[in-house]
């Protein structure tokens, strides 16, 4: 059976996913800041936990975004480091799909059906929400619409029509998205399961890449308020 690094530090939480014949290990730790310092040991914890070395990971998984600016950094970055020095293909792996995955393990737990398309909506910070749609078909995640930079008015007036299922940190964030669908999932439980079945899809769908090529997918082209930004929205506030 193929191994499989995954790691994953697009929000406040730092996951990590070791799947292979010895089953899954997963870390789930504080991210933000210390991702970058907890991220390579707790890889190394997995696989000597596992009894593995990384020479024997067949490939590195890291979450491409959207998500935390830094976050997305350290993880590609952190990728590519392993795989240079093991020569080991990477894979990147779609932050909101992370999040519909761990909707979708969360609804089969409680014996619910996801509808045909299924909205994650994640905080974004700065009064904005990332924000994407999915569409589980034959065992695989299908990409509906692409992730996005949303405000929630912009969200609410794209849902002319409610959406039968959302998911994501938004929901609790911005209380006019909450209660808007019949089925939702405002809280992540199963991050490192998610993020190993999503790495060994990419895999199976053979969407390895050299490390040089990876990159961190960003939808937001600014990353912080000016002065001036942050005193006229505190006014406004």
């Amino acid at each position: 059976m193929t191994v499989l690094l995954a790691l994953d530090s697009s929000t406040d939480t730092l996951t990590l996913a070791l799947s292979g014949p010895q089953g899954l290990r997963v870390y789930n730790g504080e991210g933000g800041a210390r991702a970058s310092e907890l991220m390579v040991p707790q890889a190394m914890a997995l696989l000597a936990a596992a009894g593995l070395s990384l020479a024997q990971v067949d490939a590195i998984a890291f979450g491409r975004g959207p998500g935390a600016f830094t976050g997305l950094r350290t993880a590609c970055a952190v990728a590519q480091g392993l795989a240079f020095g093991a020569n080991k293909p990477v894979l990147a792996i779609d932050s909101l799909m992370l999040v519909a995955e761990d909707a979708r393990l969360q609804a089969q737990e409680q014996g619910q059906v996801l509808p045909d398309t299924l909205w994650v909506a994640m905080d974004a910070r700065m009064g904005e929400a990332y924000a994407a749609a999915y569409a589980w078909r034959a065992g695989v995640w299908h990409t509906v619409a692409e992730p996005a930079l949303y405000s929630p008015q912009a969200l609410l007036a794209l849902w002319a029509e409610a959406p039968q299922a959302l998911c994501g940190s938004a929901l609790t964030e911005f209380p006019e998205l909450a209660g808007l669908a019949p089925l939702s999932w405002p809280q992540q439980r199963q991050r490192g399961a998610a993020l190993a079945a999503l790495a060994r899809q990419a895999w199976e769908q053979g969407l390895q890449m050299d490390a040089a090529e990876a990159l961190p997918l960003y939808v937001r082209d600014k990353v912080a308020q000016t002065t001036a930004e942050r005193l006229a929205a505190k006014a406004q506030g």
